[in-house]
């Protein structure tokens, strides 16, 4: 079974995805709809530079949280998985009940210098093993509303800054439900997708002089869309500029498409240009067969990938928190391929700024029988209630419950200072 990524909405038709010049025009002076290059977005004018940063990662396709992080005091887990399951001796940062999968070995000096924790039995609050349902329940994050405004769009519409780039998914040109809603926000699958034409050169900036002159102070909503655009393509600019130095600190990332996604989300940091929100995805994560070879292969990308953006923001890292996510876990019994199917519990990656790292986290229900979830490990932490803790540790003029309006009292965690 091939596993979703932001790629599956290309061609789903929805209006969200694919607005015009007609539309933004319909959208009144406060907000525009602007196409430069590539890129579609709904923008507003201005920009505030600086302040905190959620990166969410999203592993699409289920990962298998079992394999991530370890459960080794359960003898359940190496009877349910005689030929996929992982050793003890040979597991990561291993304390009593939980080690980390030793391809995660990058990551070993965050763990180390307590910048990186995991949280486990984290998922939906009721089982969905559909990729694209569970999908669609974990970014919207409203059950039961008509409204279809993702959660980060919700939580960017409660900043205080009006960056034209201040939500955005990196590495596709395709917003995922979690961004969608009335904030304005930005899909970019490169540092090029936004640019004036010709830009970087001579004729480039002549066209920008006269796109600019031509809109110069005009009231009307035509006036107002190209000065935004403008404006969206000078920060744009600034963000190409900075995409196109090497990584800085040394930092060596991966040539994967995870690699490329998380160094041009450095440079957007780093660029200064407003971002408070990104959402980055990796795809391949849905193992039915072979999970050791596939998964070892995933988790080491992610783990390089990780460690070389870490690296590379230098001191901003403590400006910037990241969270993994993935639709499900997988089953506890390998399967007659050597892989594992969906399941429902699952581990969470937390890294960077404000977390309380060096230690796992979880209201571990076991793996015996008649705790778990029709075979599948037990979710104990609504991954709402893990995500209102980020938010409210690194953006506290945020009202989380806003954000997860159905969320419920919220449990604490821990994993955050």
């Amino acid at each position: 079974m091939s596993e979703p990524t932001s790629a599956a909405h290309d061609d789903c038709g929805c209006r969200d995805f694919t607005t015009t010049r007609r539309t933004a025009l319909a959208l009144g002076a406060g907000a525009v709809t602007a196409m430069v290059g590539d890129v579609m977005t709904q923008t507003v004018y201005g920009a505030q530079p600086r302040g905190n940063v959620l990166v969410v990662l999203s592993l699409r396709g289920g990962a298998d949280g079992l394999s991530l992080v370890v459960p080794h005091a359960e003898k359940a887990y190496y009877d349910a998985r005689p030929t996929t399951s992982i050793p003890k001796d040979r597991l990561l940062h291993a304390d009593a009940t939980f080690g980390l999968h030793p391809a995660l070995a990058p990551l070993s000096p965050l763990w180390a210098k307590k910048r990186l924790a995991a949280v486990h039995a984290v998922g939906l609050p009721a089982p969905n093993r559909s990729h694209f349902e569970a999908m669609e329940v974990l970014e919207d994050a409203d059950p039961g509303s008509d409204a279809r405004i993702g959660w980060l769009n919700r939580f960017v519409g409660q900043l205080r800054g009006d960056s034209i780039l201040e939500g955005v998914q990196v590495g596709s040109n395709v917003l995922p439900t979690s961004l969608v809603g009335p904030r304005p926000t930005v899909a970019l699958e490169s540092p090029s997708s936004i640019s004036t034409p010709f830009a970087g050169s001579e004729r480039g900036d002549a066209v920008a002089r006269g796109l600019a002159q031509m809109y110069g102070d005009g009231r009307s909503r035509v006036h107002r869309a190209g000065r935004e655009a403008l404006e969206l393509a000078r920060l744009g600019g600034r963000y190409s500029e900075a995409a196109a130095l090497p990584p800085q600190h040394s930092a060596a990332y991966p040539g994967s498409a995870l690699g490329t996604s998380l160094r041009r989300t450095a440079a957007l940091i780093r660029a200064g240009v407003g971002v408070r929100a990104v959402a980055v995805d990796s795809g391949s994560w849905d193992h039915h067969e072979n999970l050791r070879g596939n998964l070892n292969a995933r988790a080491g990308d992610l783990a390089s990938s990780l460690a070389a953006f870490f690296t590379d923001l230098g001191p901003d890292w403590r400006r910037v928190t990241v969270v993994t996510l993935s639709e499900f876990g997988r089953r506890l019994p390998e399967n007659g391929a050597a892989g594992v199917d969906h399941g429902y519990g699952n581990a969470v990656l937390v890294a960077g700024g404000g977390v309380r790292g060096g230690h796992y986290h979880s209201r571990w229900p076991t793996l015996r029988d008649g705790r778990l979830e029709s075979g599948d490990l037990t979710v104990t932490t609504d991954y709402r209630h893990l995500l209102m803790e980020v938010l409210q540790a690194r953006f506290p003029g945020v009202d989380a419950h806003r954000v997860f309006p159905q969320a419920g009292y919220r449990r604490r965690v821990g994993v955050m200072r």
